[in-house]
């Protein structure tokens, strides 16, 4: 087991510093202008610019979208690529979408007079307009977190600032046999500190690995965001592809639609070859349950799909989806051949994948921007790519390392922040902001209706209707009970 810091800390009000939850590179970084105005315009204003671009969708669908306030998933990040088709039509694609995304600690700050920055705008726009609810028990104030201590301490120190109530920094790990968190049998959260265990009113929860074996998916403490949106999409790729398809054939009239790679869905290991033939042997397999980067493979040739076919996995269903590649090396898929836009070429004339990260909040007036930042991949893109090039180094973007022990490092070099050296070097506009917030919105909205499928009137978890929309037992095993 690897050797976690596993003590609880106290935050108590008074107790934020600036320097201590942003990566040093952001504090001395400007916002650029373009990303200054998106984060200032109004609902209005985003949903007449996107009808403007797009004739066929009307503004009363964007605006009543836009306004929409979701019932479990209030916190969300996606992760986006640029593309473009042989016909030159741009399109933001979904790669996916988290329930417990990073993004404050790279977001430069908006303003100098607001230093709490992001995580006063998704505290007060969303987690504390809920803690006054009659349903919630006695007790204190949580963050709940397995990694990124720079953002969770700083939603710590906030929400202690904001309330003006201690909270209880908590680590939870996976691999912990005796951790300082516990559930009781009616659902409430309880804290171990200084040899105490202390109830729990609600938390925020930046739990990433595998958080449904330690929390189970609708709790009597109020979590922000609960585990059941985790299964519905928000750390579960397959269920999240299903969640958008659905919510695209509701929303076929109106023509909002969440743009993703072509997926197939409920693969067995053995199984996997075929479906990458059928997308021309080249395409991107994932674990669904994973995140940070993580049960990720890229294939681009019979030898790097050998070497997937012969790693041990934990779970026993996969999902194959067409991979974004460049021009003469991308997956076939329904939808015909997408390559990646990528950054403008440095002084070397290359040119990186790139992907946004776009995390919004959903509270009492709708949906609101939160922070987001780039991340490029460590190698360029390539016009010709052979067997023993790793398309890994050229597709993933995901910052995340996981070390031996089982910890993490950040590979912050290849971080791009929204700032006025970083923001012109992958060709963004206001239009692109745009762009990008709308999807991230529509596949936020998609986890959240799955989310509400999968409770009962009574505020149960659906567990039968669950393993049949998720047909994969060794994943199902896992989801916690109380």
């Amino acid at each position: 087991m690897p050797k976690y810091d596993t003590l609880v800390t106290l935050v108590k009000p008074d107790s934020y510093e600036v320097e201590n939850h942003f990566y040093p590179k952001v504090l001395n970084a400007n916002l650029h202008p373009m990303v200054r105005t998106f984060m200032t315009m109004s609902h209005e204003r985003i949903a007449r610019r996107y009808c403007h671009l797009h004739p066929t969708i009307q503004y009363e669908d964007v605006i009543t979208l836009l306004k929409s306030k979701n019932s479990l998933f209030r916190w969300g990040g996606a992760d986006l690529f640029q593309t473009t088709d042989d016909e030159g039509r741009r399109q933001t694609v979904v790669i996916e979408t988290n329930s417990s995304p990073s993004g404050q600690k790279s977001m430069p700050l908006l303003s100098d007079s607001e230093p709490h920055a992001g995580y006063e705008r998704l505290m007060q726009g969303s987690f504390i307009p809920l803690l006054n609810r009659r349903s919630l028990p006695q007790g204190d104030l949580a963050v709940l977190y397995d990694k990124n201590p720079m953002e969770t301490t700083g939603y710590a120190a906030t929400l202690a600032d904001l309330t003006g109530k201690k909270v209880y920094h908590v680590p939870f790990f996976v691999d912990d046999p005796k951790p300082p968190a516990r559930f009781t049998s009616k659902g409430v959260l309880e804290i171990k500190y200084e040899g105490k265990w202390h109830p729990i009113r609600a938390a925020l929860k930046y739990v990433t690995q595998r958080p449904w074996t330690r929390i189970p998916p609708l709790t009597k403490t109020f979590i922000f965001n609960p585990v059941v949106c985790c299964l519905a999409g928000g750390r579960n790729k397959m269920m999240a592809s299903k969640a958008y398809d659905l919510q695209n054939a509701q929303f076929d009239e109106s023509r909002l639609q969440i743009q993703a790679p072509e997926t197939i869905w409920d693969v067995q290991h053995e199984d996997i070859p075929l479906w990458v033939n059928r997308m021309g042997g080249i395409a991107c397999i994932k674990n669904p349950y994973s995140n940070a980067g993580q049960g990720v493979w890229t294939v681009t040739s019979p030898k790097e799909l050998e070497t997937f076919m012969q790693i041990e996995q934990r779970y026993d269903r996969f999902i194959v989806q067409s991979l974004i590649g460049n021009r003469h090396w991308s997956s076939k898929s329904r939808h015909g051949f997408y390559y990646h836009v990528g950054t403008m070429p440095d002084r070397h004339n290359n040119i990186f994948v790139f992907d946004i990260r776009f995390m919004v909040g959903s509270g009492p007036e709708g949906f609101f921007p939160v922070s987001m930042y780039a991340r490029r991949a460590r190698k360029p893109l390539v016009e010709h790519i052979d067997a023993e090039t790793s398309s890994w180094d050229i597709l993933g973007t995901n910052l995340s390392v996981r070390l031996e022990d089982g910890g993490w490092k950040t590979e912050s070099n290849r971080l791009m922040l929204m700032d006025q050296k970083d923001f012109n070097k992958i060709g963004f506009s206001i239009d692109g902001l745009i762009e990008a917030y709308i999807q991230t919105v529509l596949s936020v909205k998609a986890i959240d209706t799955m989310s509400k499928r999968f409770i009962t009137q009574k505020k149960k978890f659906r567990r039968k209707f669950f393993r049949r929309m998720n047909p994969d037992p060794a994943f199902v095993n896992e989801i916690c009970k109380y």
